[in-house]
């Protein structure tokens, strides 16, 4: 059970914090389809892919206190910021979890806006789709993010550019 868990300590411990969500939502959605062994399902849904079971993974990490996740007011809404605990590092030292280059991919994603995430795990959403069906969808699903084709076509290079950083195993 706690291994999957361990998998996504292994994400908070190599960012060192990841503010967000929906940021963390679309990390991990993302590292899944370029080939990480992460088993949440995801579903489509407002934001692009989201996994109820990564929510509750996070939640579970919170209560164990091997997570700390501190609630910020930003205008109106609310933002979340996730590290990892004491607690959380010392468990992670004696998990077994061999993820090569994850902290690379995860790191680089981190650096990325949530819009930017969005938009990337949305094309891998629907990449069984040509890409003017992709672009189709995205102007359709995700109107009010006023994506351009020149992002779209960035989120295609930034997909290959991590898919070549994972297939260095």
């Amino acid at each position: 059970m706690l291994k999957e868990h361990a998998k996504l300590m292994g994400v908070f411990a190599a960012c060192g914090e990841i503010t967000g969500r929906k940021k963390l939502q679309k990390m991990i959605y993302i590292a899944k389809k370029i080939a990480f062994p992460f088993q949440e399902k995801f579903e489509f849904h407002f934001y692009g892919p989201y996994s109820e079971e990564l929510t509750l993974r996070v939640e579970e990490l919170c209560n164990m206190e091997f997570l700390h996740e501190v609630r910020e007011k930003k205008g109106g809404y609310y933002q979340y910021r996730y590290t990892l605990t004491e607690e959380g590092e010392t468990f992670l030292r004696h998990a077994e979890v061999d993820m090569p280059y994850l902290k690379e991919i995860v790191t680089e994603m981190n650096d990325q806006s949530a819009r930017f995430l969005e938009l990337v795990s949305t094309v891998l959403y629907f990449d069984t789709l040509t890409r003017g069906e992709v672009a189709e969808k995205i102007f359709t699903l995700k109107r009010k993010q006023r994506y351009t084709e020149e992002e779209i076509k960035e989120a295609y290079t930034y997909i290959e550019q991590l898919k070549a950083e994972s297939a260095r195993t």
